[in-house]
């Protein structure tokens, strides 16, 4: 018999492969467990974005033209639309901190470049109030989307979307 047979009968072998074998799978379920904290597939069920999945890094730092989710304020208007308990919703950075919004006949900008067009009312009649303009606050910014009908920062029930709301930066996948 070789000594390599003779080796894998043994049962203190066996018993140090089976060792090994649970050492490696805690380590991998660990490392999981830890990539699990800080990213995290997204479906979206909203038209406002073109994607239906999205890969959210955590604690990423948004740019410009990225993706952002975040949870959005509790509001009379939102809650009717979306529920007391909405899902998180998912939008494109328009404006950094710094940046300066303004808004002319509901048409709103970015230094200057058209970045949304804010509706008068919602799809059930309810006045839609004017977001914020000024300069971005830090650790603040200003979302938007291409569609139409989004709810997004050019309305006051959604603002600045800053801080603790912000649950990372998004990249689309399918």
């Amino acid at each position: 018999m070789r000594a390599a047979d003779r080796l894998a009968r043994s049962p203190s072998a066996r018993r140090l492969v089976l060792c090994a074998g649970l050492g490696a799978c805690a380590l991998a379920l660990a490392a999981l467990a830890r990539f699990a904290d800080t990213h995290a597939l997204m479906i979206n069920a909203s038209p406002s974005l073109p994607y239906w999945a999205i890969w959210l890094e955590r604690g990423a730092r948004p740019k410009r033209g990225d993706i952002i989710l975040f949870t959005p304020p509790p509001s009379p208007l939102l809650e009717a639309h979306f529920s007391a308990r909405p899902r998180p919703f998912g939008k494109e950075v328009s404006g950094m901190p710094g940046d300066l919004v303004t808004e002319k006949d509901r048409r709103f900008f970015v230094n200057g470049r058209l970045v949304a067009t804010a509706k008068r009312a919602s799809r059930r009649g309810e006045a839609l109030a004017l977001g914020p303009t000024g300069v971005v606050p830090q650790g603040c910014y200003f979302v938007t989307t291409g569609h139409k009908d989004g709810f997004d920062s050019r309305y006051a029930a959604i603002g600045w979307i800053c801080g603790k709301r912000i649950l990372g930066v998004g990249r689309p996948i399918l």
